[in-house]
């Protein structure tokens, strides 16, 4: 049985291994550009999080004061944490550079772009988080997405089925 593997190694040697995925982005939006940057965490949300206990579906990114946040991401607390527990729900500042943000606070200007997460995970010992710059999709766009789907599993079944004879 094949299996695909849950971590990877990049090309600088670090393992790769995901927390938690946005689906919902890629059927809600259209992704122009990805970002890859740090998360900056507490000690307790760092052990929710390799608890993978975290959902990103209603969250969005916001640029303030010239610093990305990330909104509505909620990181459970942490079962054995005390007086250090924060809340669940509180916006969290990412890691970019100053030229990146400053590109990003151009192109959300821009009529319909937002900064949305695509992806939590780990990059060795670093939570690292993968933002997109988005476009919504209207309710046809999404209509076709699915049926593109829908037509490539069938070819895919069908050449399946014609290798096994």
């Amino acid at each position: 049985m094949n299996q695909k593997p849950t971590s990877k190694e990049t090309e600088q040697g670090r393992l790769v291994r995901p927390i938690s995925d946005n689906r919902r982005a890629y059927h809600e939006y259209l992704i122009l550009e990805k970002y890859e940057c740090g998360l900056v965490l507490t000690g307790t949300e760092v052990k929710s999080l390799r608890m993978g206990q975290v959902q990103m579906a209603d969250s969005y990114c916001r640029i303030e004061d010239r610093e990305v946040w990330v909104h509505h991401m909620h990181v459970s607390q942490y079962t054995h944490g005390n007086i250090y527990n924060v809340d669940p729900m509180r916006k969290r500042k990412l890691l970019m550079k100053k030229t990146e943000i400053s590109r990003l606070l151009g192109k959300t200007k821009e009529k319909g772009l937002t900064l949305i997460p695509l992806r939590l995970f780990w990059y060795g010992d670093w939570a690292k988080i993968e933002i997109g710059l988005a476009k919504g999709k209207q309710l046809h766009d999404k209509r076709d997405a699915i049926a593109k789907k829908d037509i490539k599993r069938d070819v895919d079944r069908a050449l399946k089925e014609r290798s096994k004879y």
